[in-house]
């Protein structure tokens, strides 16, 4: 098994060059003064004397993006298990009905008679969603799954405001995504943690012991983090109730159970979906994404407006008459390309196809785990009496004894074509590593990357240098993560203000 990434290199420490170092002078001429007044009346201030354009011809911009298209890794290269993330194929039949004209042209300040295939999509979505989750109304405003949380707590607050309760606690188990506590704080929530049992469920007995009249809700996410269904579901929402709380669904999971359970029969008030995880809309690097959020008939008034609704007629419009809305939480109706893309899947594979998502999925990562809970090194922490949903969640701390810790199998893998998982996430386990193949993985595919993970643990007991400074084929080696996560550079601008800072020091 051998990969080697596109790399362009004009010598040994430059990488593709920028469109500025590539430029060769600027190919364009501006108006002069007098001409220019005849197209716009531009105050003085706003002015400037260059704009600092690169000047390429068309081969060269076109050869240039080739280039970087072609040192980049997507779902379209080969497998990427990002656990909780659900990294899935994206059909391109969708993207293509996304991009159809009739989508792309149409304005949000259109009135509403114009845009009726549009309200239709929206409308048709919010039903199909509330069919595979028995939750009855919807919300398609939030941008992203954190965006939904933070949808879904502030209706829980201003639910028990209206009730004149004083509850200001928000329960979380620490097997749930990391989003939902800072979601619950930004609400103004104080965060109470659950520990999970031996079996990586909610502790019930520390939940009871948890619960008061103080409480406004938890948020849970089933199956949790480490791929493990709770299967005490009804008790905890039991729990929740009886003192007084709402419970809220996490549905960045979703894909495990879609088709097989409403989560309204495990007694959840509001969901938020992502649309761009279960429902196939790409995502990565903050987006685009999308977090439907649905909710109980008792909590319906409370959505964001609008909401589209369908007249007698067959016509839609956007209703703005919720009289206890938490207002709007992002401009206009969300992000609606995401919507479109998530319709048509939908659409697609329809209420036979829906279940085989969940069956797919299942088996894959059941089938993973089975042969990669085998090599020497690797356990498996929680849950290891039963089977995993759609993702699990194995610890690589038998091989620190070799010096290797799981960064440095995530930074091998890439050597070997395929994307690391989700590392270090959730906490509670030690040097983890959080798989997720989906339902889009073949047998081959899951072979490949059970059989890389096998050769990787070879090398860590036998020679760790090649983990410690992998990646070794790929088009840019191993990065300094620490500094650029507190020294990002993301603009040109930024790049050349540092560079000369750097220049100005080293002459001092």
């Amino acid at each position: 098994m051998r990969f080697i990434q596109a790399r362009w290199q004009s010598d040994e420490k430059v990488l593709e060059p920028t469109v500025f170092e590539l430029s060769s002078g600027s190919f364009y001429s501006f108006p002069v003064e007098e001409e220019l007044k005849k197209y716009a009346k531009i105050p003085n201030d706003l002015r400037r004397d260059e704009l600092n354009l690169p000047g390429l011809s068309e081969p060269e911009v076109a050869r240039h993006f080739s280039r970087l298209a072609e040192m980049n890794y997507g779902v379209d290269s080969n497998s990427y298990w990002l656990g909780s993330c659900t990294m899935k194929y994206n059909p391109k039949l969708n993207e293509r009905i996304a991009r159809e004209k009739r989508m792309l042209m149409i304005h949000p300040y259109q009135p509403e008679e114009t845009v009726q295939g549009a309200l239709q999509i929206m409308y048709e979505l919010s039903e199909m969603l509330s069919r595979i989750t028995g939750l009855p109304h919807f919300t398609l405003q939030p941008a992203a799954g954190a965006h939904g949380e933070l949808t879904g707590a502030l209706i829980i607050r201003k639910r028990h405001e209206d009730e004149n309760e004083r509850r200001n606690e928000m329960i979380v188990p620490e097997s749930a995504h990391g989003s939902n506590f800072a979601s619950a704080a930004m609400a103004g929530f104080k965060v109470i943690r659950i520990p999970p049992d031996e079996d990586g469920c909610v502790d019930i007995s520390a939940l009871k012991a948890a619960v008061s009249e103080r409480t406004a809700g938890m948020m849970i996410t089933n199956p949790n983090t480490l791929g493990i269904f709770e299967s005490r579901i009804l008790e905890i929402s039991d729990v929740i109730h009886g003192a007084g709380g709402l419970l809220y669904y996490d549905g960045a999971n979703l894909n495990a159970i879609i088709g097989k359970v409403l989560l309204s029969k495990m007694g959840i008030d509001i969901a938020h979906l992502n649309l761009h995880k279960t429902f196939s809309a790409p995502h990565g690097s903050g987006g685009p994404g999308a977090g439907a959020v649905g909710v109980v008939d008792e909590l319906k008034e409370y959505l964001p407006v609008p909401v589209v609704r369908k007249r007698g007629d067959g016509s839609y419009y956007l209703d703005f008459s919720l009289k206890k809305t938490i207002g709007r939480v992002r401009s206009f109706y969300g992000n609606f390309n995401v919507m479109i893309k998530a319709w048509a899947y939908l659409k697609a594979l329809g209420s036979e196809g829906l279940p085989k998502v969940a069956e797919i999925s299942v088996l894959n990562a059941n089938y993973a785990l089975f042969h990669i809970r085998k090599i020497e090194g690797i356990d498996v922490k929680y849950g290891k009496r039963r089977p995993c949903k759609h993702e699990f969640v194995v610890s690589l701390q038998g091989f620190k004894k070799y010096g290797v810790k799981a960064l440095d199998f995530a930074k091998r893998l890439l050597d070997y074509g395929v994307h690391p998982p989700t590392i270090y996430f959730p906490h509670i386990v030690e040097e983890a590593f959080m798989m997720e193949p989906t339902e889009s993985e073949s047998l081959r595919d899951l072979d490949n990357y059970i059989e890389a993970m096998r050769k990787i643990a070879e090398e860590a007991r036998e020679n760790r240098e090649l983990l410690l400074k992998a990646p070794h084929s790929t088009a840019i080696g191993r990065l300094d993560e620490a500094r650029a996560s507190r020294q990002p550079i993301l603009s040109w601008r930024m790049y050349r203000k540092i560079m000369s800072q750097q220049g100005a020091e080293s002459h001092e």
